[in-house]
């Protein structure tokens, strides 16, 4: 694969990773640079990491992954959506206790939801006998990049916007989980 086809593919598989990471980071849980950069290393890490299994995975593995990894990926990304919208809506004053999206349950959870398709991406390598090395790096690093910037971007809009941007967070996650969904569904 041509290293300009790697880095199109890279940014491609990243827009989910930057989607969610935008979508955390305008909670305002992301604000420190030690928790901006665990959340855009899981991100990068697992699209990497993804791609690499899917590619050993090969054949037999696919069967059973494709028919149901959009709706894992649904329900992973609509979870955490709903849970943002209700944090978003409750007062600022509340006792209730926000759930932080950068501790490491969540932060696997929404890692995954969003490197399955890094995964078939793998899978389609080893059918086509490409190298996945090269690739996969550049696909991690590419989704840590992007990740990262959104993280930046989203402080200030959180900053800027309060609970609304928690609010349009979680619409945004369940979104995404629903443009997977229909993606495998209809097209």
């Amino acid at each position: 694969m041509e290293y300009a086809a790697t880095i199109g593919l890279a940014i491609g598989l990243a827009m989910d990773a930057l989607a969610v990471s935008l979508c955390i980071s305008t909670s305002g849980q992301a604000c420190t640079p030690r928790k901006r950069f665990r959340v855009a290393f899981h991100f990068g890490f697992f699209q990497g990491f993804m791609t690499l299994l899917g590619w050993f995975a090969g054949s037999k593995i696919a069967a059973y992954i494709s028919s149901v990894d959009h709706w894992i990926a649904f329900i992973l990304l609509a979870y955490i959506g709903i849970k943002m919208i209700i944090s978003g809506l409750n007062p600022p004053d509340n006792e209730c206790v926000t759930e932080d999206q950068t501790c490491e349950k969540t932060l696997i959870m929404l890692s995954i939801a969003t490197s399955i398709d890094a995964m078939a991406v793998g899978l389609s390598m080893a059918l086509l006998g490409d190298p996945v090395l090269i690739p996969s790096f550049i696909i991690g690093i590419t989704s840590f990049i992007l990740s990262d910037i959104a993280l930046l971007t989203g402080n200030q809009l959180g900053k800027k916007f309060g609970k609304k941007m928690e609010v349009i967070g979680g619409i945004i996650l369940i979104g995404i989980g629903l443009r997977i969904l229909i993606t495998h569904l209809f097209l």
